[in-house]
């Protein structure tokens, strides 16, 4: 329980349900993105303690998925184009997936002190031609929630179809 003379207010019920769901989607995004070392050593043509390193040494989601991308779309590739497909094709899914987990990873919840629902506030600057903007708020509701379940079965579609081309052409595993 908040301390109210500290200036904090306790979450409004059912926050527990956002915070279950957000815990879930980092789980299972962590979990996937993972698996871009196998691609990795598939498309590099090299061992899984290789692809580690190089995976570990790129520190963004956004620089994995390039390399990924890179590997795959380099001239000869050494994957038939029908693997070059659907490895372009989970990665541009995963790119669209990590769009909603960073708009709950990097943001501040605001809660109404008159019981109105929980918001979530970004925690970016964006630069226009001659204002800046921050602080786009979205409210927690039902609709977020369905937003969030549904990139949870995108994500696990995503980490079937990685096992799947892992499988399908041989990458280490």
């Amino acid at each position: 329980m908040a301390d109210p003379a500290a200036g904090t207010a306790p979450p409004p019920p059912g926050f527990d349900a956002f915070l279950l769901r957000i815990g879930q989607l980092n789980y299972a995004w962590t979990n996937t993105e993972s698996l871009l070392i196998h691609l990795i050593a598939g498309l590099a043509r090299t061992d899984k303690d290789t692809a580690v390193i190089l995976f570990l040494t790129l520190n963004t989601t956004r620089a994995r998925l390039d390399l990924v991308e890179r590997l795959a779309k380099r001239d000869p590739c050494p994957i038939p184009p029908a693997a070059q497909a659907r490895i372009l094709s989970v990665s541009a899914r995963m790119k669209t997936l990590s769009a909603l987990r960073n708009r709950f990873n990097h943001c501040i919840y605001a809660f109404d002190a008159e019981g109105g629902p929980p918001r979530a506030i970004l925690m970016r600057i964006a630069d226009r031609r001659e204002s800046i903007r921050m602080g786009a708020a979205s409210t927690l509701d039902r609709a977020t929630l369905a937003e969030i379940d549904a990139a949870l079965s995108e994500l696990q579609q995503v980490n079937a179809e990685i096992w799947s081309i892992v499988g399908d052409y041989g990458f280490p595993f």
